[in-house]
């Protein structure tokens, strides 16, 4: 894994960035407090996540062809007859005033609401089984059930005609029961076929046929200030419908604040709350360019989606082997900026030295046993290139290590004591983290 120290949301991590994973350090879960570096702040997983009831706390467009790869379904296009297409995308141009009602006919059938609901057991204290302290309190301390059934709430939307479904994986992790429902109101039980905790992707399967499809584009080539529409059932509104546009694109994980994340986060100022999550962001073609997945708790017009171009590569994963993996190197990282290189230079105790001139990321951190410690690589050799490819910052390193394959040879060049080496890395299978 390959983390990058940055920004904290609710969740955490940065002053030393990463371990061969994209973003942040892996083994840090969501709920602990992040490194010295950053600045904290609030970030809301939008889903009703099952685990909180409800809420989990965390363009004129240019057009795009839709991609047939993976898990894309052309929405029927292939049998209406050429003149409807012409007049439908006439209808959808952003030149009509009506695009948006426009879009939303065309894709709206295709959303669908997610109940997930799962049971919670409930430890009880021992003391309060005590008879004798039950004979001094009675009643007076009360006795939690020993299960309790919690609920979330989520959206998703249908990718093929046979029933499967694209979601966020915290909107159906750890559920006991999935329940979709259409929005011409049928109603399904679902299967989870997988779940990447590492990117937020779930697909569920339900058993239905001839259902109304996206089509999907390729989010390499969005753009900000580009149109952006979302349709998902916030706060249990369903059906509801916001327009805006793309603030930004390829936010790192830690920009965000989830640094346990891998994924290049697409900003938007459309309008997402809490049961927005696993719904898509459309571009003014009504093709999805992204999954809505979290916001930052008390901002206005800042919200995140997954890239669909990443969604389709690891749905395509679970639906054909009920897992994905993520190729892991097993360090902790930091880009050197100026202020970086002024703090390890000026740090008390501090045995490393970098030279004002120098940039790349240093490696902060190897993790006992991973394949970068196997290779040899060391705390304090700074990464100027991988696989040939020039290293900027800890964005790139985790880009070229996501592009890498599992056990194959990725050469790279590092400066260690002023002289620079290259080293040959086999990037091995993420580690699956524990919650506990």
């Amino acid at each position: 894994m390959v983390n990058s120290p940055q920004n904290h949301a609710r969740h955490n991590d940065a002053n030393s960035a990463s371990t061969g994973q994209a973003g942040p350090v892996a083994k840090v879960p969501f709920h602990r407090q992040g490194r010295r570096w950053l600045t904290p702040v609030a970030l809301v997983l939008l889903g009703a996540g099952i685990a909180t009831a409800g809420t989990t706390v965390l363009r004129s467009s240019q057009p795009s062809e839709p991609t047939a790869t993976g898990n894309t379904v052309d929405n029927a296009s292939a049998q209406v007859p050429d003149a409807t297409i012409d007049a439908q995308s006439r209808a959808i141009a952003p030149g009509n005033p009506d695009f948006v009602a426009a879009i939303v006919n065309q894709v709206g059938p295709a959303v669908v609401r997610i109940d997930a609901s799962r049971t919670v057991t409930t430890q009880v204290p021992e003391i309060f089984k005590d008879p004798m302290f039950r004979r001094f309190f009675g009643d007076q301390i009360p006795m939690p059930a020993p299960e309790r059934r919690q609920q979330g709430l989520g959206s998703g939307f249908i990718t093929q005609a046979d029933g499967q479904i694209i979601t966020n994986a915290h909107v159906v992790e750890g559920a006991d029961t999935v329940q979709v429902t259409l929005k011409d109101g049928r109603t399904f039980e679902g299967e989870v076929l997988g779940t990447d905790p590492v990117t937020d992707v779930a697909v569920i399967d339900i058993d239905a046929q001839d259902l109304p499809t996206v089509t999907l584009s390729d989010s390499e080539q969005i753009q900000p200030g580009q149109w952006a529409i979302a349709i998902g059932n916030p706060l249990g509104l369903d059906n509801t419908v916001t327009a805006g546009i793309i603030s930004a694109t390829g936010r790192t994980s830690s920009d965000v604040g989830v640094p346990d994340k891998r994924v290049a986060f697409i900003q938007t100022d459309t309008a997402i709350n809490p049961g927005n999550s696993g719904g898509p962001l459309l571009n003014s073609q009504g093709q999805v360019i992204g999954m809505n997945t979290a916001i930052i708790q008390g901002a206005q017009g800042i919200g995140f989606a997954i890239p669909i171009n990443t969604v389709q590569d690891i749905a395509q994963q679970l639906a054909t082997d009920g897992r994905a993996e993520h190729p892991f190197l097993g360090i902790q990282m930091v880009t050197l900026t100026p202020q970086v290189k002024q703090r390890i230079n000026t740090a008390p105790g501090s045995d490393i030295t970098i030279p004002e001139d120098e940039t790349g990321v240093l490696i902060v951190e190897v993790l006992s046993g991973s394949p970068a410690d196997e290779a040899g690589l060391q705390p304090g050799d700074v990464i100027k290139a991988i696989n040939g490819n020039a290293i900027e910052d800890g964005t790139d390193v985790q880009q070229q290590v996501d592009q890498s394959q599992i056990g194959e040879s990725l050469p790279i060049d590092v400066r260690r004591e002023g002289r620079d080496r290259t080293i040959t890395v086999r990037p091995g299978p993420l580690p699956v983290q524990s919650d506990n």
